[in-house]
């Protein structure tokens, strides 16, 4: 691979310093951190996108909204059966 000088905005500053701290921590140099996080972040994105979280379902709304209370099952009896209230 070959080196290469690369700019980034919009870094924020103690994200960057905290980063840049646990490289040093860990003995890495930040390139090699930085690819390692580009990878999990990559990966995790792919993930979600053919994996999509079965709770967001819960968050659909439906199509048919009532003003008022529906009683479903009676009204389906009311015309199938002809049943009066």
């Amino acid at each position: 691979m070959t080196k290469e000088i690369l700019t980034v905005r919009d870094v924020d500053e103690e994200i960057w310093r905290r980063f840049r701290a646990k490289t040093e921590e860990e003995g890495l140099r930040t390139g090699q951190a930085l690819n390692e996080a580009l990878g999990i972040w990559l990966k995790e994105k792919e993930r979600k996108r053919k994996h999509p979280d079965p709770r967001n379902f819960l968050k659909v709304k439906g199509i048919i909204t009532a003003g008022r209370r529906v009683r479903w099952s009676e009204e389906v009896d009311k015309i199938l059966y002809g049943e009066e209230e």
